[in-house]
């Protein structure tokens, strides 16, 4: 995604880069938006450097997905990784649709399972308890293993692609009742720096990630359900060919060959290292290798 270096826009804290917003970019979605007369969008879940992620109940089938919508003309790989990892294969467990042109351009977008959180806004400063840890543990490396059957490399596993799962019961809230037990979606009006009008290619409002979760140490065995998110990185070494270079995951999870060995293609053992440092980050509360504090080529000498 080409970035946007002018600042057009007022900040505002904890949502995604305004200045995105443009033709290629996000597409602008309000609170109350209904996509293909089937998903009303109640709030926002999280968002990345190429999309954004909403909790929309389904009105066809009477519960809650999260939906993806990718920045505009982005590549659709995502969705076939999506429909050769869903369970059972007669009922994949994702939906991949196309939002008709909109003042961006035209976006893929994924209706799936909906999460409360991610395990690294949970787990900042903040300890599971052991048997919880360990049931997490356990549960990632299952996950792990289970796309590893299936022909792929995950290729960005750290803490914030890994997801916690909504209670079933979840799916009996209505939206008026999801909004009184959570609170209504918090925005913040969206301003120009030129004090200029809003264009349409920005949306009217900004809208602040709902936290559907609970920190770390409140949880229980009940809660250690786990989904893995974020195939932007995902490939199969069986039909293409990854090199070092081209790993983007973070340098505190990365795998030793993708900084010595970029000329190499990555395959399986990359994911093992990383599952491996989220391992200890779930146990220890703590990466292993941070660069919170020092600079990346400290790290890795």
């Amino acid at each position: 995604m080409a970035t946007n270096n002018r600042i057009e826009y007022n900040w505002i804290k904890d949502v995604e880069t305004l200045e995105e917003y443009h033709p290629g970019g996000y597409h602008p979605i309000m609170v109350g938006d209904v996509l293909h007369g089937r998903y009303h969008i109640a709030d926002k879940l999280s968002f990345s450097g190429y999309s954004t992620v909403w909790l929309a109940r389904d009105i066809k089938l009477n519960r809650y997905v999260a939906v993806k919508i990718n920045i505009a003309n982005s590549l659709p790989r995502e969705s076939k990784i999506l429909n050769d990892l869903s369970v059972p294969i007669s009922s994949p467990s994702s939906v991949t649709c196309t939002l008709g042109v909109g003042p961006n351009g035209t976006h893929a977008c994924y209706a799936v399972t909906p999460a409360q959180c991610n395990l690294r806004d949970i787990s900042f400063s903040r300890l599971f308890s052991l048997d919880v840890a360990r049931a997490l543990s356990y549960r990632l490396t299952q996950a792990v293993a289970y796309m590893h059957s299936r022909g792929y490399v995950h290729g960005d596993i750290n803490l914030s692609n890994i997801l916690v799962k909504l209670p079933s019961s979840f799916d009996d809230l209505s939206i008026k009742q999801l909004y009184e037990i959570y609170g209504e979606p918090e925005t913040v009006l969206v301003t120009r720096c030129d004090r200029e009008p809003l264009t349409p290619y920005a949306p009217a409002k900004a809208v602040i990630p709902l936290l559907l979760g609970k920190y770390a140490e409140k949880f229980t065995l009940s809660d250690a359900h786990l989904l893995l998110s974020n195939f932007g990185e995902t490939f199969s070494p069986a039909s293409e060919t990854r090199l070092g270079k081209d790993c983007h995951i973070p340098p505190a999870f990365r795998a030793p060959e993708a900084k010595f060995e970029s000329q190499s293609p990555l395959s399986y053992p990359s994911d093992i290292w990383s599952l491996a440092t989220a391992i200890w980050e779930v146990i220890g509360m703590k990466a292993i290798f941070s660069t919170e504090f020092v600079p990346e080529d400290e790290i890795v000498a």
